[in-house]
């Protein structure tokens, strides 16, 4: 696309969070896999598997007009819960972390906001409560596996609330024609 045109669009990342070989602490980044697989977006969107960057994440955040963050968050609801939050009630609301990589993203947003008008004007964070976050394993929990195509939904609508249309990718890994 030619860059003028780009330069009117706002710039959204989706950002996966979290650790795959914790079980359910990875859902963020499967989220954000199962997207590159399976959809295809205008230029102006970014996919990002975040891993467990954290800090390191600063530049991808100051550098979006919208970020929607998917993590695992622990709030003490049952397992398999969908969360979404966002503007006033980020800060507040996901302070209680399942891991170190969250300490640092939560920095890195609050750092964000500290540098002036480089905080993205949207941010909206989508998760589901976890049961099993202990290492070693890639495998969901059953309650996590459930409800995972309800994540990827959410974020599909958080993008079609943002003007953003995903398109079904012609070929999706494992499935034939």
């Amino acid at each position: 696309m030619l860059d003028w045109l780009m330069a009117d669009l706002p710039r959204i990342k989706v950002l996966g969070a979290g650790n795959l070989i914790m079980h359910d602490e990875g859902v963020g980044v499967q989220v954000v896999h199962r997207l590159m697989e399976r959809y295809e977006f205008p230029e102006n969107v970014e996919l990002v598997d975040g891993g467990t960057l954290g800090l390191r994440l600063l530049n991808v955040i100051t550098d979006a007009d919208h970020l929607i963050l998917i993590d695992a968050v622990k709030l003490g609801e049952p397992p398999g819960t969908l969360h979404r939050f966002g503007g006033d009630k980020l800060p507040y609301r996901v302070l209680t972390k399942t891991s170190m990589h969250q300490v640092d993203l939560i920095e890195a947003l609050t750092m964000a906001a500290l540098i002036e008008d480089e905080r993205p004007g949207d941010i909206v964070v989508i998760g589901v409560e976890p049961k099993d976050i202990e290492p070693w394993g890639t495998d969901l929990s059953k309650e996590v596996a459930a409800v995972f195509d309800k994540l990827v939904g959410m974020v599909l609508e958080e993008l079609t609330r943002l003007g953003v249309q995903a398109k079904e990718a012609e070929s999706v890994p494992g499935q034939t024609g």
